[in-house]
């Protein structure tokens, strides 16, 4: 039995996985420079032995999936940066990085998810004509560097997620598809660019999908987004949210939850029937040590 499916046949037979925390946001806490408009997205070559040392602190603290450092290498945001040669290398390092970490580690029953996305930092989206043919060359890129998975991040509307999640899927690989949500000026869940989630979870509905994620996603939000999933997905469910302010794409690490205050919302989620739980932005390597010893104690 392969790993991926070992681990969902753990989370179908009630349990909850641990994955890990931010990475963007811990590399920029260490120290790795930005790149302009492809944020955090150049780790992999500029600094890969802090990248590698982010994926062993998780896997250090429990972690059974740890995901790639490749949110931001989608080719229009290196495009954007100036650094399009670059796509094949950061994509295929950023996953070979955490191949090469859970080695390290001897754990080689952690999954390695592939994180893709199409957020721009300039505000100009790929169009959708353009979105599908670069999301097939970077999951093709990740699945012969070893990813055990696809893990579709801050989908904020529901053409864009189609096009990717159908170019994931041509990779061969399962695919888990994280939605990116906030309430609206009358409490009704929403997608990022006011979506409905409900509609969101309804056209992915077929597409066998074995997982959805709530993440980057304000902690206050997560509850009410729940209730809409438990209404609308019969599937698998996981929350990694995140917490803490930016400012020119920059995160305050002082606006931070605390790991105490993030695992008590976490518990709550967790004790609803949640299948997997970690965290984005902001939460880092601590937050999940103190959610493996809460959580994970037995």
């Amino acid at each position: 039995m392969s790993r991926y499916q070992n681990l969902v046949n753990r989370m179908r037979n009630g349990e909850c996985i641990l994955i890990d925390g931010a990475t963007g946001t811990e590399m920029e806490r260490r120290g790795v420079p930005q790149l302009k408009n492809a944020w955090n997205g150049g780790g992999a070559l500029s600094d890969p032995d802090i990248l590698r040392q982010v994926h062993r602190d998780y896997i250090g603290h429990k972690a059974e999936i740890i995901i790639s450092n490749t949110f931001a290498t989608h080719y229009h945001a290196l495009r954007d940066a100036g650094v399009a040669d670059r796509f094949e290398a950061l994509n295929r390092r950023g996953v070979e990085l955490a191949v090469e970490a859970r080695a390290e580690m001897d754990k080689p029953e952690v999954l390695v998810a592939g994180g893709i996305s199409y957020w721009s930092w300039t505000g100009d989206h790929p169009p959708l004509d353009e979105l599908k043919p670069a999301a097939t060359q970077q999951v093709e890129i990740m699945a012969a560097a070893g990813a055990d998975l696809i893990m579709l991040e801050m989908m904020i509307d529901i053409d864009r997620m189609l096009e990717i999640l159908e170019a994931a899927q041509s990779s061969g690989l399962p695919v888990w598809v994280g939605l990116t949500c906030s309430l609206d000026d009358k409490g009704v869940v929403t997608l990022r660019n006011g979506e409905l989630l409900s509609a969101a979870l309804a056209a992915i509905s077929d597409k066998q999908v074995d997982l959805v994620n709530i993440m980057h996603t304000e902690v206050e939000d997560i509850d009410a987004c729940l209730e809409v999933v438990r209404a609308n997905w019969s599937q698998l469910v996981g929350v990694y949210a995140h917490s803490g302010e930016f400012a020119d794409d920059k995160l305050n690490f002082t606006s931070t939850m605390s790991p105490g205050e993030y695992c008590a919302s976490a518990k709550r989620w967790v004790d609803g029937g949640l299948n997997l739980i970690g965290g984005c932005c902001g939460i880092g390597p601590r937050h999940v040590q103190v959610l493996s010893e809460t959580l994970y104690s037995n």
